[in-house]
């Protein structure tokens, strides 16, 4: 039910809508939130209940969050008897302040309009507030009075809510002094003021509140005088203030009424709207805010703006458009003889120096400012000022060889320039003439990432420049764009491809998507546009490997996209864009291989003389792809030639950096790239260009990684395609054999990789290797690694060779190597790690399948099948498979099952006599595991235990499978234990005790089996415990209640009996001595077998652990209360609880024990 609910959740988050669709749902669970009394107690039910009904509302407005416009033809139905509700709480407070509100409730209910107001903005939803002027009284008189439940802490909402009416109420055309007493003019308006001010120092949303509540009031042209007041209050307040809240909410209302007052009022007090802002300039403490900073920057701006003429001079987009072509392109005038007032370029640069700030919104704020400002200035200074702005590009780069050099302060000043930009250019402000100058910045803005510790900055860079870029093919003529369109298209098309980040990808396919709409100036737009959209270069893969050869199909893109593979990717800080780059670079090559590959490859290998290492990895990984793809070719003969040369370049890496420690990555990939270009005359030392290439092969077989390992092991088995490697083996036997545990693991490896068919390579010596490193009794690997490898080789060993098998191999061997590998099944090695053993059995069962379906394939040329897979060794390994498919680990057991699966999917192998290769009870398994259209992984309790349990009905691998339930069963995770303690007590429950009936189980059985688990080997306690604490499972839930009925299952259970309680005083293990006593405890209740447990428990109760005792005591009293026993147990059950069993007073404990004994005989005798 729960991944139901999270699915339709899901659904809905991705849901479109047309129209609001639950306004019937909405409007009845309000109706009803809003019937609750304000003013009556509440009890614990309501409250939920009250909860549950808001949430609801609140989680239909999370539904619409991405299309709020929908709720607009109902909001005001929808939001009016919310406000209603809250102004009548007003009312009867402000007649009658005595009557006591429940403050929770009165707390939702302003959350509700809270809700209101962040779904849809607060511009929008004010309008929906009464604002008749009678209301000015009630809302001021509710706000202000000392008791008001608006002065609570938690009644933010009811705070903000009534702020922003008041707000509303200030705006009608009426004079407040109506509103004054006889002789206190101005009392109203300065109670309005009182109450903003004093929440303007407010750390929520109730400061903003208080804001728009100010300024509004400082609007009015009634309060014009009030505002030199407040502005000498700010300046002066700001002057030593510390507190960032207070100067936040100062800065609002100034911002507010230098952007929404009156041109001549803001042109009045410029000189103290601008000291403000020099005020907050000498605090320091104040500076180091960024919403501050941010604040600064907006009044600054719009000061500036109210100084010059209203009337803007904005360029019309020029590109196509929907609108008549006589308008398109015009410009609409301003005179060019207007002084601009000094103050202006005293903003302006302070807002240039915004752009360099360390903060993006306040880059943002400036970017817009300046933008703006723009507008309304002459075309002569505007450009001034983009001029400023283009200057910026340059500060940083003018002594650096490229814009990878450049210092990491510069990410903020080409980010604010390139914000700038873009916000000139939406308003057409980018003259003709100097387009050329930006789109040349640009250019390189696109690929501005340096460097910077583990990572790089620069991707807003990247996002702005593609932002500037857009705006411009909004806004520029086609015939301005004409000459520099080849190479946006080109740079445009290279960022969407071959971005490191998603969201730059996207931005330039926008981009590019724009011109090729509004301009058709890209060559082949519309065919790169379906190639490069939203969702093919979504995805990394997709764009590098996909889109990028498609788009490379047109001769205008190709050359610039593989220059900037190996100028830019192959050279990148990330390692995965290096390899995904060579990739790229390698299938944009093959569209034309023969021409393309030999340029490609040397201009790659340039990169190998360069100190870097990042250059050297990258070049190696785009030759080795290159290499591969000439062996692949169909023109392969004529290509030869040219990987040889490539194999060649590997001389001009050195030996060193190869072989350091250090340099990991250029040693993989110094393999890898053998492992592609080898060739048969370079494997002759005296024709080999590279003569060396056998050391880089062997210190990448020493190497400490798993990951050179895995490359050198492949540049050796591509060898081993072109040579005889036997004297190769046997030194690498000889030497790694005893060597260090990266040696062994490395040789494992190795061993199984080599291409024993079309060269011996001593196969046979190869196999004795394996199986002396897995045979763990006589002095095999103790490195787990090594012995997992081992058992990973050995099954590629047999399929290397399957179609040879009877020549390559003998049956022996092959039937060593299966009993190694069933042997490793047993493997449940455990170090700080945890069970690393589980590394080696998903090997071996991994290995079993790939070796039954290698021979099932094979049985045809093979003399005889049995000689080679032995049907007990078959079915001994689909037993151990199925035993991993039910064990602890959910790794292990998907892996098993997938096995499994596979195995029992086989067709029966073409030999004599094949149903001795027929896995027992396979139509049961395959309707119990493959009959659901949709198959759950066995790593998946809940699903597979149900259907595991079932298979114990067959006999053949009912041991085995008993063995993996029973460690299931024991094991601590409860995603684990919880399923499959659950599953076979019902499943012992539905067994007869009984039955003589072929291929099914009974609870004789059952309990006979599990005892022989634990009868193998006593004294471990890794065997016994797992084996009582599942029988503690099944006689908790009364499985073998019935069972003393039979004479074998009364033998078995006194067997048990006995187990639990021999020797249990001498027991050290904590764990072992607990679940042998819940063990004894649990068969209590059985009748036939009480006389002898009442006896044992003695030793338990006065064992010489406390914590032993106390556990006894509690578990004892736990069953004698809660099961029937058939014995009257009060005064046993007494002295239970009223005895100190953790006591040190082993006599008074001895006592109780002996006492608790008799009582429990007496009341058996009694009975």
């Amino acid at each position: 039910m729960e991944g139901t609910t999270e699915n339709a959740d899901r659904d809905d988050d991705r849901k479109l809508y047309a129209t609001f669709e639950d306004y019937e749902e909405f409007v009845a669970n309000r109706d009803r939130f809003l019937a609750v009394d304000l003013y009556s107690e509440a009890t614990g039910d309501d409250h939920r209940a009250e909860a549950i009904l808001l949430r609801k509302q609140t989680l239909i407005f999370d539904k619409y969050q991405e299309q709020p416009y929908l709720l607009d033809p109902y909001l005001e139905q929808l939001f009016a008897p919310v406000v209603e509700t809250l102004k009548a709480h007003a009312k009867k407070f402000v007649s009658s302040s005595s009557v006591p509100v429940v403050q929770m409730r009165l707390h939702r209910l302003s959350l509700l309009l809270y809700t209101f107001i962040k779904f849809r903005g607060y511009k929008t939803i004010t309008r929906f507030f009464p604002h008749e002027i009678a209301d000015l009284d009630v809302v001021l008189n509710y706000i202000s009075a000392p008791n008001s439940p608006a002065n609570d802490s938690i009644q933010w909402p009811v705070r903000y809510a009534f702020l922003l009416w008041l707000s509303l109420v200030c705006m009608i055309p009426f004079d407040l002094e109506q509103f004054d007493e006889v002789g206190h003019a101005g009392e109203t308006a300065s109670r309005i003021e009182a109450v903003g001010k004093s929440m303007l120092g407010k750390a929520g949303v109730d400061r903003e509140g208080a804001a728009i509540l100010l300024s509004r009031l400082y609007m009015r042209k009634d309060m014009t005088g009030r505002l030199p007041d407040f502005l000498s209050y700010a300046q002066s307040t700001i002057t030593g203030l510390s507190d960032p809240f207070l100067a936040m909410g100062i800065l609002r209302v100034i911002c507010e009424v230098a952007k929404l007052g009156s041109a001549q009022q803001v042109q009045m007090h410029k000189d103290a709207f601008l000291e403000v802002a020099q005020a907050l300039d000498r605090n320091d403490t104040l500076t180091g805010n960024t919403v501050i900073r941010k604040l600064h920057a907006k009044l600054v701006a719009r000061v500036a703006i109210r100084l010059l003429p209203a009337q803007t001079r904005r360029l019309r987009a020029k590109g196509r458009t929907l609108v008549s072509e006589t308008w398109a392109g015009t410009e609409v005038a301003i005179e060019d003889d207007i002084d601009v007032p000094e103050e202006v370029e005293t903003v302006l640069e302070e807002l240039l120096k915004a752009l360099r700030d360390k903060d993006t919104i306040v880059r943002y704020s400036a970017a817009k400012g300046i933008a703006r400002i723009c507008e309304r200035l002459p075309p002569d200074f505007a450009e001034q000022v983009l001029e400023q702005v283009l200057h910026l590009f340059s500060i940083h780069s003018a002594a650096v060889a490229s814009i990878y050099d450049m210092p990491s302060v510069a990410e903020s000043t080409w980010h604010g320039a390139c914000l700038a930009c873009a916000e000139m250019a939406r308003r057409g402000l980018i003259p003709d003439e100097r387009l050329a100058e930006l789109i040349r910045w640009l250019s390189k803005a696109l690929y501005f990432d340096i460097r910077k510790g583990a990572h790089s900055i620069g991707s807003n860079v990247r996002d702005a420049a593609s932002y500037v870029l857009w705006s411009l093919a909004r806004a520029q003529s086609i015939e301005a764009l004409k000459p520099h369109a080849i190479d946006l298209a080109r740079h445009l098309v290279t960022v969407s491809l071959f971005d490191r980040e998603i969201h730059i990808r996207r931005a330039a396919s926008a981009a590019f998507q724009e011109y090729v709409g509004r301009t058709s100036l890209f060559p082949h737009g519309i065919d790169v546009l379906r190639k490069t959209d939203f969702y093919a270069i979504g995805i990394r893969r997709n764009a590098f490997l996909v889109a990028a050869p498609e788009v490379a199909e047109h001769d205008e893109y190709r050359p610039f996209l593989i220059d900037h593979l190996l100028s830019v990717t192959l050279r990148h800080w990330d390692p995965a864009m290096r390899q995904i780059g060579a990739q790229s670079l390698c299938a944009i090559c093959e569209l034309n291989l023969v021409q393309l590959g030999p340029d490609a490859a040397a201009r790659a290998a340039k990169l190998l003389k360069v100190p870097d290492a990042g250059d050297v990895h990258g070049a190696l990984l785009a030759l080795t792809e290159l290499a591969a793809a000439y062996h692949r070719s169909p023109d392969s003969q004529v290509l030869e030639s040219e990987r040889r040369k490539v194999f060649a370049y590997l001389s001009l890496v050195p030996l060193s950096m190869i072989q350091s420690a250090r340099q990991e990555l250029i040693a993989e990939a110094a393999c890898q790239f053998i492992a592609a270009a080898i060739s048969l005359p370079e494997t002759q030392h005296a024709q080999s260009a590279v003569p060396h290439w056998r050391q880089v092969v062997d210190s990448g077989l020493k190497s400490k990684s798993t990951s050179v390992q895995e490359a050198a092991a492949a540049a050796l088995a591509a060898v081993s395609r072109l040579v005889d490697c036997s004297a190769v083996v046997d030194r690498l036997i000889r030497d790694f054999e005893p060597g260090n545990e990266q040696m062994q693991q490395s040789l494992a490896r190795v061993l199984g990789v080599l291409d024993y068919l079309a060269h011996p390579h001593g196969i046979e010596k190869a196999v004795h290797c394996l199986l002396r490193m897995v045979d763990r009794k006589n002095g095999g690997s103790s490195n787990v690694e090594a012995r997992r490898n081992a058992f990973s080789s050995m099954p590629q060993i047999l399929s290397n060779v399957s179609e040879k098998l009877n020549e390559k191999l003998p049956a022996a061997m092959v039937c060593n190597m299966t009993d190694a590998l069933l042997d490793g099944l047993t493997d449940y090695t455990s170090d700080e790690r945890g069970d690393v053993g589980s590394w080696v059995r998903m090997a071996c069962v991994k290995g079993l399948a790939s070796f039954i379906r290698t021979l099932f394939m094979q049985s045809a040329t093979l003399p005889s099948l049995s000689d080679y897979l032995p049907p007990l060794s078959f079915h001994n390994a689909i037993g151990g498979i199925l035993k991993q498919g039910v064990e602890r680990l959910d790794n292990v057991r998907q892996q098993a099952g997938e096995s499994f699966l596979d195995l029992l999917s086989l067709p029966l192998p073409a030999t004599v006599d094949p149903e001795r290769w027929q896995i027992r009870g396979a139509a049961e398994m395959k309707n119990l595991f493959m009959s659901e259209k949709e198959s759950v992984g066995w790593n998946d309790g809940n699903w597979l235990f149900p259907r595991a349990v079932q298979l114990l009905n067959i006999e053949r691998y009912r041991e085995q499978l008993l063995a993996g339930i029973i460690l299931s069963t024991s094991t601590k995770t409860d995603s684990t234990q919880r399923p499959v303690a659950s599953a076979l007590v019902n499943y012992a429950l539905r067994l007869p005790i009984v039955t003589d009936l072929s291929d099914h189980y009974d609870q004789r059985g059952l309990a006979r089996d599990l005892l022989a688990q634990a009868q193998k080997n006593v004294t471990s306690n890794n065997v016994v415990i797992p084996v009582l604490q599942t029988f503690n499972v099944l006689l908790e839930a009364d499985a073998f209640e019935d069972l003393p009925q039979d004479p074998e299952g009364l033998k078995t259970l006194r067997d048990l009996l006995t187990l639990v309680s021999r020797n249990a005083s001498r027991l050290k293990n904590p764990q072992r001595i607990n679940v042998s006593m819940r063990c004894l405890i649990n068969l209590l209740p059985l009748t036939a077998l009480q006389d002898v447990a009442i006896s044992q428990l003695y030793q338990f109760l006065a064992h010489q652990y406390p914590r032993v005792r106390a556990d006894t005591a509690e578990y004892l009293y736990l069953v004698l209360s809660s099961k029937d026993t058939g014995m009257e147990t009060d005064d046993v059950e007494e002295i239970l609880l009223e005895t100190e069993w953790s006591s040190t007073d082993k006599s008074m404990v001895e006592d109780a024990a002996k006492r608790c004994v008799d009582l429990l005989k007496s009341a058996r005798g009694s009975d």
